[in-house]
């Protein structure tokens, strides 16, 4: 079974640190995002893989082949951000009859997907959220999929659809596909995979929902750490260093150098970063970042950047209060 993972996104949310890698490269829990995704794919029983990429693709195909040189993967090229339902048209070469996953590049997911991937007829990951108006949304009769809306302004269900789509009929799927490119059908200026689902709908496909309770969103920082701190709360294993405060979970690289500081909890240390006389928690600290003298919180430090900050010296009388910003 092949799955269908688009990665083109410019990931704007995530700047500064998507000026210089690929949004799916950014680390979280100690690997990329990306890695999360492979790395179940292809423990759930995936054989192959289509990345649709963008802006800096080429960084992508080579964190690829180095890190998963046995893993078949065709690559296509999204020149134009037209929406998931175009990235997913343009693919429409490297889908064959049989069944498909697609999974989109910015979540992590934790569900057993054996038993959807068994099954057949279509199945989209839903869960239920407070408010499901910046989603695509799901409505069900009897166990069923009747109707999806991309982002509805007055939503009839919350079950947010949450990027998790096992399509069995997938020649409908690009027939219905290639009539929304064709008839430049569009929603909010994109062509909707949402769209075209909808179509395949009306025209009598059935499609059941299936939970997804562990769906991690990565698409902005704020997201970025709360999944950090979610995965290690379930994943992280960490060794004693001499010379420094592990508050667990915390993940830290064995090839990171940590001398005099405390780090953690929710904390991740990427490979070859170096931290000295610090305090950092509820943080990312990537691959070759350098922090000296700091007090972190909350906080992403993207590859090879360096924080400094400087102890103080203070003689504070009774009734005082100092801020330090």
């Amino acid at each position: 079974m092949r799955a269908i993972i688009p990665v083109a996104g410019l990931g704007s949310r995530l700047r500064p640190h998507t000026y210089t890698l690929p949004k799916v490269l950014l680390s979280v829990a100690g690997k990329p995002i990306l890695a999360h995704i492979i790395d179940k794919i292809i423990k759930e029983g995936i054989t192959s893989a289509t990345l649709v990429v963008g802006h800096m693709g080429d960084m992508i195909r080579s964190y690829l082949s180095a890190s998963y040189p046995d893993f078949p993967i065709d690559y296509v090229e999204q020149e134009e951000h037209l929406g998931l339902g175009h990235a997913i048209y343009i693919s429409s070469h490297t889908i064959t009859s049989e069944p498909i996953l697609i999974i989109l590049g910015d979540t992590i997911f934790d569900v057993d997907l054996k038993p959807v991937l068994k099954g057949r007829e279509s199945a989209l990951g839903v869960k239920e959220v407070e408010d499901p108006r910046r989603f695509g949304v799901a409505e069900t009769v009897d166990g069923y999929i009747v109707r999806l809306v991309e982002k509805p302004e007055k939503p009839l269900s919350h079950l947010a659809v949450v990027g998790l789509y096992y399509i069995t009929n997938t020649a409908l799927l690009v027939s219905s596909l290639r009539e929304l490119v064709e008839k430049n059908i569009r929603t909010k200026n994109e062509y909707q995979l949402t769209d075209a689902l909808q179509m395949m709908l009306d025209r009598g496909e059935k499609m059941k929902p299936f939970t997804v309770e562990g769906w991690y969103d990565c698409g902005k920082p704020d997201t970025l750490l709360s999944t950090n701190k979610a995965l290690l709360e379930t994943h992280a294993r960490s060794k004693q260093l001499p010379g420094v405060i592990l508050v667990d979970p915390v993940y830290v690289s064995p090839t990171a150098k940590l001398t005099n500081c405390v780090i953690g909890p929710y904390t991740t240390v990427g490979k070859d970063a170096v931290i000295n006389e610090s305090i950092v928690r509820n943080s990312i600290i990537s691959e070759g970042a350098r922090v000296h003298r700091a007090m972190l919180d909350n906080s992403i430090v993207g590859n090879g950047s360096v924080v400094k900050g400087n102890y103080k010296r203070i003689n504070v009388g009774g009734s005082s209060e100092i801020d330090f910003y």
